[in-house]
């Protein structure tokens, strides 16, 4: 039997360019005379920027740490051992680099088993042990604390997570086991199952301790001068530890039962993760930790030789990587300045617009219209939001007063654009309307002032072919709700200079919108693969399958919501406006559903009607339903969802012909950016291979062995 440095040893082997974390140990006396303590202090030498990872070697760091630790506690020199991290990081779990590199399943248990054995060390030591969750922490960050006799949490904690679930994995180094025996089933299923597929939601410090995670909560600044003088306390017996007692009758199954209803409503059975760690979940009813711990191996190893975890990761590097370092972006040394932002338009997507400029870049932000009623309004609504942000205290009265004074409005373009750097135009979709609006604004802006378009799906070059100076025209792609949905697909005329687009690129970056290039093709990016993939939907509909069967074909996807629940949520006038847009442009592929039509016509907001006797699941609307006119090819669910994706890989493989962006990865970010597909598909490419669909399509891959996928 291999020992846990033999196994730690061996991986590290598999991971040469590992960032290793030191874990030093230093004594201290504690305060009150409590007597001599040891604090291990986790760091790879980097600052915040370069959070702290437990990759092999660095398991094997902390692993000498205790052997140190534990001798001293055997010899009674100590009273006590902590752990903490270097300045605002705890640590932030296994190091995903080296999952990457996995090749075989044995090696995928070994970094489980390794986890588990350093970890539970520190809970088998003979004095109390105490995590000082001083910074952010998830997954193996939390887990280690998690093996501790007792918790403290600062209140300045930006993040706390157990993410694995939302990657692909389980929490495998103790988090399904030990966190339900601590809190509870049903709030460990919240952490564990909803907080991460609700993209991965975060954990402020009051929240961790509120949770029962964390035994006391101290503020940021003193933390762990305020932690020792509490650890000293509980040592000497001063201060009780006293927790809530967990329910392990039926509220234990009642909490795994919500989590697999979580887990279906999110990813309808098509990702393994979440319903790996409930059946853990499931059996730590009756504190068997050792039990948990070998399914937690059994499961991680599973999970890291799938591709659900391959994908995951492939999207996290996306959005963590190349999100920040947008391919085929100019230098941007070449942006200019933005000192004041100017907005066409005063509708709720300009006031979205106004907003985020204003709070993001905090300079003068000018909104025009065509007449006052509007425009007031649209300062009317920024303002609003401003004071919402004060009551909830996310801003104070100074910032909010400042950030009000900075948003006006006018109706006279040249009295509001005559010093603007940007000026974005946010009017209805329609060629003649911007190109007049252009200009317009062309007419009274700064030569150097650059020219944004918010247009979904028209052509930028057309747009600025009318203007004396279309170089300095950009699109400038936001997508609905703006302040949520991270995509903003930057888009490059034919004329666009390089100062322009990286004036763009720079202002992108300042909004903290992760920015794809992509070609004047129509309907960019998103838009143009969201129309084929609806357009199919449609087009089996209208041919003579059963909505219900057409929506229900594509859940194994996992989808956020359903195609018919999208339309209405974007709005089937403007879907249709999309589709006849792309109908123009690909005749061939991209059709115009003449039961769309008619429900836009009818003035129907969506397909489907809400009623609270239904539990406001979707239901069809007779009325909606009373206008369809249907053939009489049926397909099945399998025949819907293979010609649904046909569709898609085919019109990736025509984009990425057609150079709309630089490679597929670039599609995979946009769309987990843009239109929230999940982590575990990898976006879309990466599933498509993974199916088999890539191949039967396009006669090829659209990604590299090993990217997304098990290495060969």
């Amino acid at each position: 039997m291999s020992t846990t440095a033999e196994l730690l040893k061996g991986a590290a082997e598999l991971f040469p360019d590992e960032v290793v974390t030191s874990a030093h140990v230093r004594h201290l006396d504690l305060p009150f005379g409590a007597g001599r303590f040891a604090l291990i202090t986790l760091d790879n030498g980097f600052d915040h920027t370069k959070p702290t990872t437990f990759g092999p070697q660095s398991l094997a760091n902390l692993n000498a740490a205790i052997d140190q630790v534990e001798q001293e506690a055997t010899a009674g020199t100590i009273v006590g051992a902590g752990i903490t991290g270097k300045p605002f990081i705890f640590a932030v779990g296994a190091d995903l680099k080296g999952v990457e590199l996995l090749k075989k399943h044995d090696e995928a248990l070994a970094i489980g088993k390794g986890g588990h054995d350093v970890f539970k060390r520190l809970s088998a030591l003979a004095v109390p042990t105490f995590a000082y969750y001083n910074g952010a922490a998830m997954g193996g960050g939390v887990e280690v604390g998690l093996h501790c006799s007792y918790r403290t949490v600062s209140k300045a904690i930006p993040a706390f997570s157990l993410p694995e679930v939302f990657l692909g994995l389980v929490p495998g180094w103790g988090g399904c086991a030990i966190l339900p025996n601590l809190i509870g089933a049903e709030r460990a299923v919240s952490v564990i199952i909803e907080n991460s597929l609700n993209q991965n939601r975060q954990l402020k410090g009051k929240q961790v301790f509120e949770l029962g995670i964390a035994d006391a909560i101290f503020e940021g600044a003193d933390f762990l001068e305020q932690s020792l003088i509490w650890t000293a306390k509980v040592l000497k017996g001063e201060t009780e530890v006293v927790r809530a007692e967990v329910e392990r009758g039926e509220a234990w199954d009642a909490a795994v039962a919500k989590g697999r209803s979580i887990a279906d409503s999110k990813v309808h059975g098509a990702a393994p993760a979440a319903y790996r760690a409930l059946e853990i979940i499931a059996a730590a009813k009756d504190g068997d930790l050792q039990a948990g711990f070998d399914a937690e191996d059994k499961a991680l190893a599973d999970l890291i030789m799938g591709g659900e975890l391959r994908s995951g990761i492939y999207a996290f590097n996306l959005v963590q990587k190349r999100g920040k370092r947008p391919a085929g972006a100019p230098d941007k040394s070449l942006a200019r300045p933005v000192t004041k932002v100017g907005v066409v338009g005063a509708g709720l997507m300009a006031s979205q617009l106004a907003l985020l400029f204003l709070r993001r870049l905090e300079v003068p932000v000018v909104l025009t219209d065509i007449d006052q009623e509007r425009v007031d309004k649209g300062v009317g609504y920024v303002h609003a939001e401003i004071q919402k942000l004060l009551d909830k205290g996310r801003i104070n009265q100074d910032k909010a007063n400042r950030l009000t004074a900075l948003v006006t409005g006018v109706l006279d373009k040249a009295e509001g654009f005559a010093d603007a750097d940007f000026i974005i135009e946010a009017v209805f979709e329609e060629m003649s309307v911007k190109q007049k609006v252009f200009a317009e604004v062309e007419a009274v802006a700064p030569a150097h002032a650059i020219l944004a378009t918010n247009t979904s799906s028209l052509s930028v070059s057309e747009m600025a072919s009318k203007l004396q100076h279309p170089e300095r025209v950009v699109g400038f792609h936001f997508f609905n709700p703006v302040a949520i949905l991270p995509l903003l697909e930057i888009v490059r005329g034919e004329r666009t200079d390089d100062a322009s687009l990286a004036t763009a690129f720079g202002v992108a970056k300042k909004l903290k919108k992760t920015a794809v290039l992509t070609k004047d093709a129509p309907a960019f990016v998103v838009n143009r693969i969201l129309t084929r993939f609806m357009g199919e939907i449609q087009n089996v509909i209208d041919e003579g399958t059963p909505v219900a069967t057409a929506e229900k074909a594509i859940e194994p996807l996992g989808l956020p919501m359903s195609p018919l629940v999208l339309l209405e949520l974007v709005g089937p006038a403007i879907g249709l406006h999309v589709s006849e847009t792309l109908n123009r442009s690909f005749p061939e592929r991209f059709t115009v559903s003449p039961n769309l039509k008619r429900v836009v016509e009818a003035g129907k907001r969506g397909f489907y009607v809400y009623s609270a006797e239904n539990g406001f699941k979707p239901e069809l609307d007779p009325e909606v339903a009373a206008l369809l006119v249907q053939g009489d090819s049926v397909l099945t669910e399998e025949q819907v969802r293979d010609r649904v994706l046909d569709a898609v890989a085919q019109e990736i493989g025509l984009m990425l012909e057609e150079g709309v962006v630089a490679e597929a990865q670039d599609i995979d970010l946009c769309l987990i950016t843009g239109a929230g597909w999940p982590f575990h598909l990898g976006g879309i490419t990466p599933y498509l291979d993974r199916e088999g669909v890539s191949e039967r399509v396009n006669g090829k891959k659209f990604l590299a062995p090993g990217v997304a996928s098990v290495p060969a």
